[in-house]
């Protein structure tokens, strides 16, 4: 079973920072990718980035250029700094882990239980 725990959001002002964390725990083989998602009011969930565990990231065109996401082998952990915020930033954000359990399996996904990041003057 693997658990992931996110933590992080909040309350900021347009043109401020947050930084999302996640961290995986549990029993697994590796992580293949862990990634941002988000489901603003009345829209439907959406990717925002995404991490391979060998480095390769990719993002949404809306937050291009402001968010950078990161891993940390050791503590099994992906962050997400949210630089330059906008209002439309505004929405629940989940984790998700890709993961395979052994060697010889195939991998399964995991979600977190998200985190409010609110964006407002």
């Amino acid at each position: 079973q693997v658990q992931l725990v996110e933590s992080g959001g909040g309350l900021v002002q347009p043109g401020g920072s947050l930084r999302l964390s996640c961290a995986a725990s549990g029993s697994f083989y590796s992580i293949n990718e862990m990634s941002w998602y988000r489901q603003a009011p009345g829209k439907q969930r959406e990717l925002v980035a995404s991490i391979l565990w060998g480095g390769s990231t990719s993002y949404v065109d809306s937050v291009k250029g402001r968010f950078a996401i990161s891993r940390d082998f050791a503590r099994n952990t992906v962050y997400l700094r949210m630089n330059s915020l906008k209002p439309e930033d505004t929405a629940v954000y989940y984790c998700y882990a890709n993961v395979k359990s052994t060697s010889w399996t195939a991998s399964t996904g995991y979600w977190g239980q998200g985190t409010q990041v609110t964006v407002s003057s």
